[in-house]
């Protein structure tokens, strides 16, 4: 399984829901967030969202890794993509472009430019599913996840991951 760079967006999901468990279960040492993603959580952080704590307790507890951009073709790719995007979707872009990895967004305009450049995808929605698929969740508890992560302001098309695992299933 690919390792995979987490924007700000997909990261705190999970942190607001008390999720961040299911990160771990799913993808522990092969997760990354850039220097710029744990920039926008500590601004979080600091504007009084308190479960954001959850994201550098992750990186301390090494689960969770902080990288920063590699001189050369990785910086001018975030140099180029940072024109149109903010600085964590453009890093964690570079970064996964470069070094093979997926990329975790749920960011129309970032996963656009991801997939331009032929970078794998997930987001919120499809990283609750598989840990549905794997059984590291129980469909009710990923629900519940769900649930918390609209309550704190996420925008979802479906309001119970059933629907995605029972799309998946039929194709």
């Amino acid at each position: 399984m690919p390792e995979i760079v987490f924007d700000c967006c997909v990261v705190s999901n999970f942190a607001l829901a008390d999720a961040l468990d299911v990160l771990e279960g799913l993808y522990e040492k092969r997760a990354f967030i850039t220097g710029f993603v744990a920039a926008e959580v500590l601004r979080g952080i600091q504007a009084g969202h308190e479960r954001l704590e959850a994201v550098p307790r992750a990186v301390r507890a090494g689960w969770l890794r902080e990288t920063g951009l590699k001189a050369g073709q990785e910086k001018r790719l975030f140099e180029s993509l940072s024109r149109s995007l903010g600085l964590g979707e453009a890093s964690s872009i570079a970064a996964a472009k470069t070094r093979g990895f997926m990329f975790a967004s749920d960011d129309r305009v970032a996963r656009a430019e991801a997939a331009a450049l032929g970078v794998p995808l997930t987001g919120t929605l499809g990283i609750l599913a598989k840990a549905v698929r794997a059984g590291g969740c129980e469909i009710a508890a990923a629900d519940g996840y769900l649930a918390r992560m609209i309550e704190a302001g996420f925008f979802s098309p479906v309001l119970s991951i059933r629907e995605l695992v029972s799309s998946q299933r039929a194709k």
